[in-house]
C-alpha cells in the first residue's frame, strides 16, 4: 500500500468521527501534505468542506466530512 493511500485512509477514518485540522493531521496522524490528501479524497467523490479556525495568532484549515452525497 502506498504512503499516500494509507494517509488518505487515516484522514478519512478520522473525518468519519469528527473534524480534522491541519495541525491535528500533522501532529497526530503524521501527515505533512494534508491539503494534498484532502484534494485527492475530494477527487474520489468525498464531500469535504474546509473551514478556517484560529490557532494562536494564525488561521488554519479544518476539514469536515459531509455525509450527504455530492450532487
Amino acid at each position: 500500500m502506498s504512503e499516500a493511500r494509507s494517509q488518505r485512509e487515516q484522514i478519512l477514518a478520522w473525518l468519519m468521527t469528527k473534524p480534522l485540522s491541519t495541525l491535528q493531521a500533522r501532529q497526530e496522524l503524521y501527515v505533512m501534505s494534508v491539503a494534498g490528501r484532502i484534494f485527492e479524497l475530494k477527487q474520489q467523490g468525498f464531500n469535504i468542506t474546509t473551514h478556517y479556525i484560529k490557532a494562536g495568532t494564525k488561521k488554519i484549515a479544518q476539514y469536515v466530512l459531509l455525509m450527504e452525497a455530492k450532487q
